[in-house]
Order: structure tokens, then sequence, then C-alpha cells
């Protein structure tokens, strides 16, 4: 797999010759300045949740794209259909084998609305598996025990995408955590320094991992990482 950080918690997974956008959130980023979205190919686009800063772009990508497929849950994956944006729909605890691999669709604990104010149903995170990778995307959410069930249900999680921001998600104390809980001690680091209420210092956050013997990668926006 090949990853690319975009910017806030969006994603460009590369796997194969498909390619996967994790909640697109682009255009309203000032710092993603250096991404062309018109430029994205996507094949899936995977939204943990409805808030703005997660799923901004995805009909623009999809404009691009049309044959991208969304995978969402229920709600979301209903809200965009109505836009005439095609979907596979999951709910948590839920899995679907793709031409890519597996996702199942797992718990988060945050809020999920539509900026219309529609229901955005209840926010998840993916564990994406692909031959013998498996990574977990969190998406926004606090720390909580169901993370300690991953392990129970994937051999290994090689990469551990988790929020670290805090105010409104995990900060890194709490993200460090969740690593042991899902067993992985590397971590790409999201949602932080978008917004002045997620500013992180980043030594403080690298240090407290590496003082727990683990890693913690926060790519520059357009930086790419292999698993």
């Amino acid at each position: 797999m090949e990853i690319t950080f975009l910017g806030h918690a969006s994603l460009h997974i590369k796997i194969d010759d498909i390619n996967l956008i994790v909640d697109p959130f682009i255009s309203g980023n000032p710092k993603a300045e250096s991404i062309n979205l018109n430029d994205l190919k996507a094949d899936y686009i995977l939204v943990t949740h409805a808030h703005r800063d997660h799923i901004l772009d995805v009909e623009t990508i999809v404009k691009n794209n049309p044959k991208a497929k969304l995978i969402s849950n229920y709600e979301i994956v209903q809200w965009f259909d109505k836009k005439g944006i095609q979907g596979h729909p999951l709910n948590h605890g839920g899995k679907k084998y793709f031409d890519f691999g597996i996702v199942k669709y797992v718990n988060a604990i945050h809020s999920s609305v539509f900026p219309d104010g529609s229901n955005g149903g209840n926010p998840g995170g993916f564990v994406v598996s692909s031959k013998d990778k498996t990574i977990y995307i969190a998406g926004d959410t606090a720390l909580t025990m169901d993370m300690k069930l991953l392990p129970l249900m994937f051999k290994q999680i090689d990469l551990a995408i988790l929020p670290i921001g805090d105010n409104f998600t995990m900060g890194y104390e709490d993200a460090a955590i969740a690593s042991d809980f899902v067993e992985c001690n590397k971590v790409l680091g999201c949602h932080y320094d978008t917004f002045p209420p997620i500013a992180l210092n980043k030594k403080e956050a690298v240090d407290h991992f590496k003082n727990k013997g683990k890693e913690l990668l926060l790519p520059a926006i357009g930086e790419f990482i292999h698993i």
C-alpha cells in the first residue's frame, strides 16, 4: 500500500492499481493548496462520518471520477445517493469484500451530522485489509475500549491512522494508548493543525511516542509512505 497524506484527515491510498480516497477535505483546507483536487484518482471514496471537514470534496472527486463508489454507513450513502452518487453501505461490525481487499466498518466515538442538518448516522472508522497488509483508519474518535477488539479480529495491524489534534478528537497522549489497544506501534497522525483549536506541538507528540517505543509519522501534505 502507498498512503499519501492530503491534509487534515484526508488520504489517498493506492493498492496495486486501485485508488482509494478517504475523507476528502482539500478545497476548504488552505494548508492543502499544493494538492490539485482535479488530479486525484479515485475508484472508491471512504467516508468515516458526515462532518464538512470529511465530505467537502466528495462530489468534485466523483465528478472527475464518475465510476468512483462511495463506502460509508447507510445514512451517508443514502444522502449522497440523492445526489446521484452510488455507494455501498456498511454498518458497525459489518465487512465487505471489494476488488482491492476487505473493508470493515468499526466503532468511533464522535458526532455526525451533515452541513444541512441531515442525520449522518453513527460515526465510524475502517479497517482495510489487502493481501498481507492491514491498516486501521480510526476516523474522528475518542479513545475507546472497543479498539481492543481489533487485534482479536485481525492477525496484525501494520499501520494505525489516528487523530492526534485533541479538542475534537483524541490528543496524542490518548492516541499512544490507542496504539497499545490495537497492538500497532506505527502510527500516522492526522486531524491536527488545520484549525487553531487543534494546533499540535509536533516535537512533543513525536517524543511522546518515541519514549514509549513507538513511531509517530507526521508526513507533510503530499508526502507518501509505503507499508
